[in-house]
């Protein structure tokens, strides 16, 4: 009895914790990447002294980030109220609780019963007379209902699937919330070049009226033709198009943006025009693309599903071979209530049971065929996902290397249409150009001021969409 306690011991050991899982080792696929940044996108392009140093964009809190105290009072709105983001919250909910669900099944299930019954048999009963007769029977249990043994890790596997999906949920939910700031940021920032877009248009109409009003002065003195009036009032209804159609781009906008921070927003926070310096830029931290994309949520997302997938293989292999359940129960039982805890009540069943498939039409190999080719979806999926941020950082870093350039030029050009308009609008009114010129400097001015604050628009966006696609924290 002796030699046979050890090996015993190690049997009821390992009925107990189980044994290796079945799932195949995981090794993440190599990154589908080029071994550096394209040329002109270099990280190097995206970095200034603002910027902050030696600080990878992950780790940077979107509160450090935004630098204007009305756009992160928006945001901070948005994060409360925006419905997606509340929907992703619930996801990991609903997640955990499945998790605790299915690593329940890990431990056994213990519990309680009390029971009572009573029943009487007939006065004749098996063809012989009798006096009918009747009996009580009380019983208390404790008890163990099918508990697997996970000898093949099949329970085991299924937990860490659970838990890998837990996960990739949290990852979506911290994607969803970068998606979110940046979609507000976004929207914040249309909503300023619009306002500051009608803001243009009013101005322009303003200084068309006026020179409408003196262009029709000069014309009722003979000093001007009747074409010149002609070309004045084109200028006003020009203007008057531009301030109505800005009028209406604002308020869509405006609608836009309460959509998204699902709470109307109060006067303060709106922008009254467009800033250069609503956020920060965004330093590339240096080191191989694959370096600096597996940290971004959506990544990471991908990865857990791979290892939920791979997970799931061990489970169907383990549902290859013998499952173990044991049921079990101790307790009392009495045909009187007082008697229930006396001596001699005792009582106690165990009941192992094995179950193994003789045949089943191939269909527990074909389900671990099934979860073979999903976790090699999986692997197409996560480096689908790494090729698709390598390509947003590096459309983000290609627009950024030329917007400085972009805007030294754009200020040029205005300040030369300005000089361009003063100068032509002077010749006219000392009647040495026709207002033909005056018009053609004003309609160039104008077009210069609408496509400085659209290249001042593309920059803020930048910054943003650089924060975005580096899985800016």
């Amino acid at each position: 009895m002796r030699r046979l306690s050890t090996p015993l011991t190690a049997l009821v050991v390992a009925c107990l914790t189980g044994c290796a899982s079945l799932a195949p080792t995981l090794v993440l696929p190599p990154a589908p990447l080029a071994a550096s940044w394209p040329a002109g996108a270099a990280p190097s392009s995206a970095a200034t002294d603002s910027a902050p140093q030696a600080t990878a964009p992950a780790d940077i809190e979107w509160r450090a980030f935004v630098t204007d105290a009305r756009l992160r009072g928006t945001l901070e709105l948005a994060l409360l109220n925006n419905r997606d983001l509340r929907v992703a919250v619930l996801n990991i909910e609903r997640a955990r609780a499945q998790y605790r669900i299915t690593r329940s099944a890990a431990l056994p299930e213990i519990g309680a019963t009390a029971a009572a019954s009573r029943q009487r048999s007939p006065a004749t009963a098996g063809g012989v007379a009798g006096g009918g007769s009747s009996s009580t029977q009380y019983g208390i249990e404790l008890g163990l209902a099918a508990y697997e043994l996970d000898f093949f890790g099949r329970v085991r596997s299924l937990s860490e699937s659970a838990m890998q999906s837990f996960f990739a949920v949290e990852e979506n939910r911290r994607s969803t919330q970068i998606g979110l700031v940046a979609e507000v940021a976004s929207a914040w920032l249309t909503l300023a070049a619009d306002s500051q877009r009608l803001e243009l248009a009013r101005s322009t109409l303003t200084s068309s009226r006026a020179s409408y009003e003196l262009t029709r002065r000069t014309q009722a003195l003979g000093g001007a033709s009747g074409l010149a009036l002609a070309q004045a009032q084109t200028t006003v209804d020009a203007a008057r198009v531009e301030v109505a159609r800005y009028a209406s781009q604002t308020v869509r906008d405006r609608n836009a943006l309460e959509l998204l921070v699902g709470a109307p927003l109060a006067d303060p926070l709106l922008p009254a025009t467009l800033t250069e310096d609503a956020s920060l830029l965004v330093e590339v931290p240096a080191g191989l693309p694959a370096e600096v994309l597996q940290r971004r949520p959506d990544v990471l997302a991908a990865e857990r599903l791979l290892r939920a997938a791979n997970a799931d293989i061990g489970a169907a292999r383990a549902a290859l071979f013998p499952s173990i359940t044991l049921t079990a129960a101790a307790g009392t039982q009495s045909s009187s209530l007082g008697d229930l805890f006396s001596a001699g009540s005792g009582a106690w069943s165990f009941a192992p049971r094995i179950d193994l498939a003789i045949f089943d039409g191939g269909r527990r190999r074909a389900n671990v065929q099934l979860t073979e080719a999903q976790q090699a979806i999986e692997v197409a999926n996560y480096e689908k996902t790494l090729q698709v941020a390598f390509r947003e950082v590096a459309d983000a870093l290609a627009e950024r290397s030329t917007l400085a350039e972009q805007l030294d030029a754009q200020r040029s050009l205005t300040e030369a249409t300005q000089r361009s308009y003063t100068l032509s609008d002077a010749l006219f009114k000392n009647g040495a150009s026709s207002y033909l010129a005056v018009l053609d400097a004003q309609r160039q001015l104008y077009a210069a001021r609408q496509a400085s604050i659209s290249l001042r628009l593309s920059e803020q966006s930048n910054r943003i969409t650089l924060y975005r696609v580096l899985g800016g924290g």
